[in-house]
């Protein structure tokens, strides 16, 4: 028997929102609205080139009060100009201690969910 991952869900207080901003930063066009609000991406084909996963956004009523147990990576040959754009979407820069030498950038999402985007030469 074999496990296939089939997507990640995330906490928020704004399902609405938080997809608005991951589907902007993915580029991905599948969504839909699950039967208690949760807000499902899914890309559609060519939207990525390592599968189906999706990402679930779920709506909690607390929030965020430390650092994820779980974040995402996200490989970039742009990062630079991928980390401009996230921060045109809301994100934000996060410190945890990371170096110059470092060769990821930690991030925010619009709700302070961490994430990194690698820079993938």
């Amino acid at each position: 028997m074999t496990l296939t991952f089939s997507g990640a869900v995330v906490d928020c207080a704004d399902p609405a929102v938080v997809a608005d901003f991951w589907q902007a930063a993915l580029g991905w066009t599948g969504r839909e609205t699950g039967p208690h609000g949760e807000a499902v991406l899914y890309p559609r084909d060519g939207e990525t080139v390592l599968g189906p996963p999706s990402l679930v956004f779920q709506r909690v009523p607390e929030g965020k009060a430390v650092k994820n147990r779980v974040h995402l990576d996200f490989s970039s040959s742009t990062q630079a100009a991928d980390v401009a754009r996230l921060e045109g979407l809301g994100a934000r820069r996060v410190d945890v201690g990371q170096g110059e030498a470092d060769t990821f950038v930690v991030m925010a999402d619009v709700e302070g969910n961490e994430f990194c985007v690698l820079r993938g030469d």
